[in-house]
């Protein structure tokens, strides 16, 4: 674990210095029914929210760019290799070899989830080797992936204590809170001030 953080350490400061770029990746879930996550109820009673029907989830697959903490989410109903590999799909739009673009080298930290080393995600991911470096996390080691951090933010402040009408209003709500998510990251702290010597 103590070489896992420290690799880890190293790849942070290659990013922050521009010479590779540094991708968080793993997947999370959300529920059409709220999440609580603060709530409260007079000693003894149950605490009981009204939610329509029966709730429904929305799998979130996403990488966290780290350098400017770019959060990138593809939603789908499942959780499967061929929702992960569509997701490769869309780091190669974002980041994978094209004309004119100058190209740094990419490192994908990802953890040993089975979507992640099934042969068919194996055999994307050998496809992408000559641009793309798989960062393998220890297994049962969720405090090394910083997008975790990210998932449990959008849940507890964007997305809960809200009950959703079904699973393609979770979805639009999901897409917003990520461009929301990202605003608020970005934001430089003095936008508008000088720094004064």
């Amino acid at each position: 674990m103590d070489r896992a953080g420290l690799r880890r350490k190293l790849l942070k400061a290659q990013a922050e210095a521009g010479d590779i770029v540094l991708l968080f990746g793993d997947e999370s879930e959300a529920l059409t029914h709220p999440y609580l996550a603060h709530a409260w109820a007079k000693k003894g009673a149950d605490l009981r929210i009204p939610a329509p029907g029966q709730a429904a989830k929305v799998a979130m697959l996403g990488v966290l760019d780290w350098a400017p903490r770019d959060l990138i989410v593809r939603t789908s109903r499942s959780k499967r290799s061929a929702d992960f590999i569509a997701l490769l799909d869309q780091i190669d739009r974002q980041y994978g070899p094209m004309p004119g673009r100058a190209q740094k080298p990419i490192v994908l930290v990802l953890d040993n989830g089975p979507i992640h080393t099934s042969k068919a995600t194996r055999a994307a991911l050998a496809e992408r080797a000559s641009w793309l470096t798989v960062e393998w996390l220890p297994k049962y080691a969720p405090e090394l992936n910083d997008i975790e951090e990210l998932w449990r933010d959008l849940k507890q402040h964007h997305l809960a204590h809200q009950t959703f009408s079904g699973p393609e209003s979770l979805d639009a709500a999901i897409h917003q809170a990520t461009m929301k998510l990202n605003r608020e990251r970005n934001r430089h702290p003095l936008p508008n001030h000088r720094i004064a010597a």
